[in-house]
């Protein structure tokens, strides 16, 4: 993390603002721009936390906002400590420690024993620029607070990180959910991660979401999520091209001779287009690429040199084999439509189920046409198990959507999310 000062922006900047935010020390607008009003919450969370009050982000103004982003602290027992004034001093609950360190005798606190120490405050932002760099963080952050819950990787994408997945319930009925296929349609992660989240704290405080009985869903049914297929495809909207990217110059060439990837780049590190890599028609999208002037890797509807060429296509196809999905979603974004049928493979009930879900969301029940009819994940899974998939196109506008835009289409989509794990 670079030294943060006045006049400093990014999106350290906006996520150290939203993590003050969230503390209770208003930063002004979360907009990644350290100005006046930052400073004075950057004085104000140094001078509660006993350290130098500078109005600085350097190391150790840095070291102790990090155990707030990752959500918990590491606290060494003394002598004479009680779970109740642990709890007390971290402003949390005796109930979130003891889910934490599962291991832990509430009555029997052993002096030297590290636990994990969770802060009252939620993991997931959902007012900043989602970077893979915080899905990880916020990741096993949920880990750390929920040890229950089940978190692995799929596979790898082309400059070799990791395609994480996490898993909901422990019940027999799968159902599978992804997003960010398309790097401009980032919002997307944050949408399930944030679903992700509101999920597991209803289920560990016994609580239903929407009239919606969490605890009994969870023993129903395990909903497998992957939240961000395009890691680095992602990276280049949000943090833009690096020079030791090892296709620097080859990806300057595909996006038409400019650096700037955050406006059009919807394709991975190789210049194609994910959802158009799966072997479900995908001659026919190779062959209308030219239609649309695709003739080579490039920010949009490049197939790829051959069907499942991409490792985050395969890591997605392979993850679906070990699996028996009942239901699957793709989430993408924009248009508030709900795509539902492929090449007349589609299952009678696929129509029945996408009518309810665009009951729930307000969004459009429509049918693809042209070069997106082709070669998507939904239409790969229609066509492998005749079993119900849906696209989904969330919020309204250009893309990359705004944050600004998360509210409302969290709100569309929640019920639809719970649902789907269920019908």
């Amino acid at each position: 993390m670079p030294i943060l000062r006045v006049g400093s922006r990014g999106n350290d900047v906006m996520r150290i603002q939203a993590l003050l935010k969230k503390m209770g020390y208003d930063p002004g607008p979360v907009d990644g721009i350290f100005g006046i009003q930052t400073e004075i919450a950057v004085k104000n969370f140094q001078r509660a936390n006993g350290l130098g009050v500078d109005g600085i982000i350097g190391a150790e103004t840095y070291r102790v906002l990090e155990s707030f982003m990752r959500g918990y602290d590491d606290y060494t027992i003394k002598l004479g400590d009680t779970l109740y004034n642990i709890a007390r001093r971290y402003g949390t609950q005796v109930y979130n420690i003891i889910l934490a360190n599962p291991q832990i005798q509430p009555y029997g606190l052993i002096p030297g024993t590290t636990i994990k120490v969770p802060y009252s405050i939620d993991i997931v932002d959902t007012n900043i620029n989602y970077t893979y760099d915080i899905l990880e963080n916020d990741l096993y952050a949920l880990k750390a607070r929920y040890p229950f819950i089940n978190i692995g990787t799929t596979g790898k994408s082309v400059l070799g990180r990791e395609l994480y997945y996490i898993k909901l319930g422990t019940g027999p009925n799968e159902v599978f959910y992804n997003g960010s296929h398309h790097s401009l349609e980032w919002i997307t992660t944050p949408l399930l991660m944030k679903f992700a989240e509101n999920i597991i704290k209803a289920y560990t405080e016994n609580r239903s979401i929407r009239d919606y009985n969490i605890s009994d869903i969870w023993s129903r049914s395990s909903i497998y999520i992957i939240p961000m297929v395009n890691p680095d495809g992602v990276d280049l909207v949000l943090n833009g091209l690096q020079r030791s990217n090892p296709y620097y110059n080859d990806l300057i060439q595909w996006n038409r001779g400019s650096t700037d990837f955050s406006r059009d780049w919807q394709a991975n590190n190789r210049g194609v287009d994910i959802n158009h890599n799966y072997d479900a028609g995908w001659q026919l999208s190779k062959d209308a690429e030219a239609s649309y002037g695709v003739y080579g890797p490039g920010p949009t509807r490049y197939s790829g040199p051959s069907p499942v060429s991409e490792p985050e296509t395969k890591a997605v196809v392979d993850f679906t084999k070990s699996h028996n999905f009942r239901l699957v979603l793709a989430y993408h974004s924009q248009g508030e439509v709900i795509y539902w049928q492929y090449d007349g493979l589609t299952p009678p009930e696929s129509r029945t189920i996408g009518n309810e879900f665009s009951r729930l969301s307000g969004y459009t029940l429509e049918e693809t046409t042209g070069i997106s009819s082709y070669s998507g994940y939904k239409d790969w899974f229609i066509q492998e198990y005749r079993r119900p998939g849906f696209t989904i196109e969330v919020g309204r506008g250009v893309n990359p959507l705004p944050i600004s835009q998360f509210d409302t289409i969290y709100n569309d989509n929640e019920e639809l999310l719970i649902l789907a794990s269920v019908i």
